[in-house]
């Protein structure tokens, strides 16, 4: 059976700039940014924003044992946690949900970098990219 999708809006117009997550929507939050973001490439790859969304998972691996892995998916599988912010959707399995719990998910385009940045409380330590983290 389907989880449930859990909606957090905020009231941010496309226009803004900044940072600040969404409300929190049991256990993850999203920027503003990372939504733009999602909406973009969703589109680019020709996925409905309806249907489809953005994957978040976990695998071990990686420099500091456990690896983020994102990928796009045209619709959740069975067993996914699914949450919408913005009208950007995002997919965790129930086993990465475990380690993604409480993480904000936002979205940063700078000089020296461009990416996702994975905000998360429950790493205790990262590796200098951020991509992967030990609990």
């Amino acid at each position: 059976m389907m989880e449930e999708t859990v909606t957090a809006e905020t009231n941010a117009g496309a226009g803004n700039v900044g940072s600040a997550p969404a409300e929190s929507a049991n256990g993850l939050q999203i920027t503003p940014s990372a939504a733009r973001r999602i909406h973009a490439i969703l589109a680019k790859e020709g996925i409905s924003a309806e249907e489809g969304g953005l994957r978040l998972g976990v695998r071990g691996g990686g420099c500091s044992g456990l690896s983020y892995v994102v990928a796009f998916d045209a619709a959740p599988r069975e067993r996914d946690h699914i949450f919408a912010f913005n009208g950007a959707r995002v997919f965790i399995d129930p086993k990465s949900f475990v380690y993604l719990n409480g993480m904000t998910l936002d979205y940063e385009e700078t000089l020296m970098r461009q990416g996702f940045k994975f905000i998360n409380p429950n790493s205790q330590r990262s590796c200098g990219c951020g991509t992967s983290f030990s609990v």
